[in-house]
């Protein structure tokens, strides 16, 4: 053994271990409590996944991540809050959404209790972000934010659709590539997000026209039913309908339901895209139905607690910067086998969260992509410690 080599590992043993990454991390680095209040529903498939995909990068990275849903009620979102920087024992670190700009009481709570937070997917906007300013400015304790690109993925999304509609000549009689939009909602930032992407498309081509920006509270029973008046209305205006852009995949799944009923076949004379990953995106990808489905920001679940855990261990996510932006990735028949199976058994568990945290040295320099995610998976059989 060279000398070299002796005074590094003596270096590494008197601070801490060395990690098989080269990262080196501190001998006495505790395990960590970590709640996470959840803004959707019970048996929503995208904060579903968000939340399994924390519980799964807890395990592997020694955190216990414990989870609140709040139902989509933000009333409930913003009690379940309060009452964890309430508690006696409070947790090493609060991750919200600013679902709604519900989160800012919490976080302006959190601040006078000295609980640390994490805002995950929405981040704040408009006054409370003039008010408050970036993290750890006005509120100390409010640490970053971790997001998605969702304006470019909603941008990626209709010039797919764009370009299906060229290719196949889906033109209206007035020579235009008509398409109808669905929006989430008007005021959540990831929604508004998403819609500013389908616009810059739009105003990016000259032959395209948005016909209606229609919100459906991001489920497939509201998408249904404006996607039907839309299409009776296209009809009655002998207008071709060449595209069905949904702001998520329930949407995008409730406007496949209504242009089968209006009589058209989706994938063969309508082309419709959704955003999340869903396991019945991918179905209907893989039977044709549906073109892409944009996504992947479930994983902020698991990049969440990596961020975290650096920081515990002293690898400041913040010296890059305190606000996090991965990219997300359209799924299609191109690409659908190496995440479809992840997806499908939702076995988060193959999915090696120690290898994505920062190396030492680099602290904030993070590899979130798809490519990186493929590469970290354990084969199926092995999944699960």
């Amino acid at each position: 053994m060279t000398i070299i080599l002796r005074i590094l590992l003596a270096v590494g043993m008197a601070c801490g271990v060395l990690a098989p990454a080269g990262r080196v991390v501190a001998a006495d680095a505790k395990s960590l409590n970590i709640v996470f209040v959840n803004p959707g529903k019970t048996g929503e498939v995208y904060w579903d996944m968000v939340a399994q995909t924390m519980q799964a990068a807890g395990r592997k990275l020694d955190a216990h991540v414990e989870v609140l849903t709040s139902e989509r009620n933000y009333r409930t979102m913003q009690e379940l809050g309060l009452g964890v920087v309430a508690r006696r024992d409070k947790p090493d670190f609060l991750i919200l959404s600013n679902e709604e700009s519900a989160a800012v009481p919490i976080l302006e709570a959190a601040e006078a209790a000295g609980v640390k937070t994490l805002l995950l997917s929405n981040t704040l906007i408009g006054e409370d972000a003039s008010r408050l300013g970036p993290p750890r400015r006005t509120l100390k304790t409010w640490l970053g934010d971790i997001t998605t690109d969702l304006q470019t993925a909603g941008a990626r999304m209709a010039n797919a659709l764009i370009s299906a509609a060229r290719a196949e000549k889906w033109q209206s009689p007035d020579g235009k590539i008509h398409i109808l939009g669905i929006g989430g909602d008007e005021i959540t930032p990831a929604s508004i997000a998403r819609n500013a992407g389908l616009q810059l498309a739009v105003a990016a081509a000259p032959d395209v026209v948005v016909d209606r920006m229609l919100f459906a509270n991001w489920t497939q029973s509201e998408a249904e039913q404006v996607t039907a008046n839309y299409l009776s209305w296209a009809s009655r205006k002998e207008i071709r309908p060449a595209g069905i852009w949904a702001g998520n995949d329930p949407m995008a799944l409730g406007a496949l339901r209504a242009a089968t009923a209006a009589g058209l076949i989706p994938g063969r004379n309508i082309q419709v895209v959704g955003l999340n990953w869903s396991e019945d995106a991918l179905r209907e990808i893989r039977a044709g139905r549906l073109l892409l489905t944009d996504g992947g920001h479930f994983l902020l679940g698991g990049w969440s607690i990596v961020l975290l855990r650096d920081y515990a261990d002293g690898c400041d996510f913040a010296a890059v910067s305190p606000r996090v932006e991965v990219k997300t990735s359209a799924i299609t028949r191109d690409n659908l086998a190496p995440v479809g199976d992840l997806i499908r058994t939702r076995a988060f568990d193959r999915i090696d969260f120690a290898r994505f945290r920062a190396k030492a040295g680099r602290c904030g320099q993070y590899d979130f992509s798809v490519d990186a995610l493929i590469s970290s998976l354990a084969p199926q059989d092995s999944a699960g410690d």
